[in-house]
């Protein structure tokens, strides 16, 4: 794999530059395909190697790197050694190059590129903690990007080593539970209005069994509407809560009716979107907590009140404002900032269904299903499906993973059905045909043929390319793991998947020579398995047919 001719590599630098290989690992570098100008496969920026970084003393770059290759010889691993802008390249002996990668690939499975040099150091305790929907609300969709985002990294955590508990920090208590509406918002006035003083007035408990969130979400929209004129509502909604503070056996009873119809719900809407959580959290459980962290703050005199009467403490321990964090209201209640490393990201613009705006998930996930399998109606495969809905909201899914994942989360973006769903181009419907594509030909022709393989059958400029981008698979997922960017896997997965599809073209199994289409075969399938390898990371269920 990368990480053992990486280590090659370092081990002769390191005699000739007298540096410890281990400070030269993350110095090599795999050549991308879309930046190869010659047969390189590694390449070594001098830049990164030199002591002195001034550029008025220290020597011209291009000189360097020639002067350090000529002090280099090739080897049983390196075939060539050569010279680029500031660089010194590195080509891999072909033949080595295709079995050690193949053989990697197939011997390590799920762990191939995360057993890497270059993730060092134990494994670590990590909680990921995303999603947060409010209890007794149905499940809105401007939840998606932190559910999905939360399970990438939960996911590449997990796959590193590390110990993830992935927590679902509900918002179960205090204002969303304790206000239903706001008012125009050049004077916010709170309405006290709480779902449980609204479902004691138009609840039904028939219509809470049968569809909780449904019902719980009709309640709100009454008692809010009756609250703007009937001030007794107002006034029994705040007597609720505090019946709910003072632990009110009857009131903490019918939120807790409210938490567990909720969660219940949620867990049918993560199941199809194919996440899952360890443990369900909430305000309620810390509500007594974060009191207490506050006053272990006072009392070692971190917390500072100011004038507009909330808590804060200077991160900087010297006086620096920019580093100064506000843990309390001036009404003395806690903060998110005092339970977090955030991840922030951008808004979803223009996501509507054909009957019009999008306010919930699962109308989302309904509308996924069903375009895809009109998409599919047409394939004749499609009919030979065992499940063809199941089929449809997996392909659905990658499909809107996909163009979220693109670019930085950061960004805000423009959505579009009709660009989510092309079958061509950089989709998740693109990356779901090639990994069905592929393993249609391992249905095929896969019993006759995987037993072993001749690497000379596999030096084609197709087959070579794909090779130097499996290579590199280990390098992506650090990238990803330093930023917890997933675009940098989603960039290397559609490459790998063109790269694929033109070799389907050439490299042809059926009427080629045993030795041949043996050889091509352990190669698509591994494509495949480092396709389906990066698509699991992102939260995305490879499917065999389509």
């Amino acid at each position: 794999m990368a990480c053992g001719f990486r280590r090659s590599i370092a081990c002769q630098l390191s005699r000739v530059l007298d540096l410890p290989p281990e400070n030269l690992i993350k110095s090599i570098s795999a050549v991308p395909i879309s930046r190869k100008e010659g047969v390189a496969d590694f390449q070594l920026s001098v830049d990164s190697i030199l002591e002195n970084n001034n550029d008025h003393s220290r020597p011209d770059i291009q000189v360097q790197a020639m002067r350090l290759a000529e002090k280099l010889k090739c080897d049983t691993v390196v075939s060539e050694i050569s010279t680029g802008q500031g660089t010194v390249n590195f080509k891999i002996n072909r033949e080595l190059l295709t079995k050690t990668v193949l053989q990697q690939v197939i011997n390590d499975g799920s762990k191939y590129g995360l057993k890497s040099e270059l993730f060092s150091g134990l494994p670590q305790k990590v909680v990921v903690e995303f999603s947060s929907p409010n209890v007794a609300k149905k499940f809105h969709v401007g939840h998606l990007r932190s559910t999905i985002i939360g399970n990438f990294i939960a996911n590449l955590k997990e796959a590193l080593g590390h110990q993830v508990t992935r927590i679902n920090y509900l918002g179960d208590w205090g204002m969303q539970f304790g206000t239903v509406g706001i008012l125009p918002h050049s004077a916010p006035k709170t309405l006290n209005c709480l779902l449980g003083t609204g479902f004691q007035l138009f609840g039904y408990e028939e219509k809470l069994q049968s569809n909780p969130l449904q019902h719980l979400f009709e309640v709100y929209v009454q008692v809010n509407k009756e609250a703007t004129d009937d001030k007794n509502i107002a006034k029994s909604a705040h007597e609720f809560f505090q019946r709910l503070e003072l632990g009110d056996t009857q009131a903490l009873a019918l939120w807790q009716k409210f938490r567990d119809l909720s969660v219940g719900e949620y867990v049918r809407i993560y199941k199809r979107l194919g996440v899952h959580f360890d443990e369900y959290s909430g305000e309620s459980f810390y509500r007594e907590k974060s009191q207490e962290v506050l006053k272990l703050l006072d009392s070692k005199g971190l917390l500072q009140k100011t004038v507009k009467g909330t808590a804060v403490v200077d991160l900087s321990g010297n006086g620096d404002p920019s580093s100064v964090c506000t843990v309390m209201r001036s009404d003395g209640t806690s903060l998110y900032a005092t339970r977090c490393q955030h991840v922030p990201f951008g808004v979803v613009q223009g996501m509507k269904t054909r009957r019009g705006n999008v306010t919930f998930l699962e109308d989302v996930l309904n509308e996924i299903q069903s375009r895809m399998l009109q998409n599919m109606a047409s394939v004749k495969t499609t009919r030979e499906l065992e499940n063809p809905q199941e089929t449809a909201e997996r392909v659905g899914l990658a499909a809107l993973i996909i163009q979220d994942f693109k670019g930085l989360l950061l960004s805000d973006y423009q959505f579009s059905w009709d660009r989510v769903f092309q079958s061509r181009g950089d989709t998740g419907v693109f990356l779901q045909y090639t990994h069905a594509r592929l393993h249609s030909l391992e249905e095929t022709f896969g019993c006759g043929y995987l037993n072993d393989f001749n690497t000379a059958c596999l030096q084609e400029p197709q087959s070579v390319s794909i090779l130097q981008h499996l290579l590199r698979f280990d390098e992506v997922l650090y990238r990803s793991s330093q930023d917890l960017q997933p675009r940098h896997i989603v960039s290397y997965l559609l490459t790998l998947s063109h790269l694929a599809a033109m070799a389907h073209k050439t490299l042809l199994i059926k009427d080629s020579p045993p030795e041949v289409a043996g050889a091509r075969l352990h190669l698509f399938r591994a494509v495949r398995s480092v396709l389906a390898n990066g698509m699991k990371l992102l939260g995305i269920t490879p499917v065999c047919r389509m």
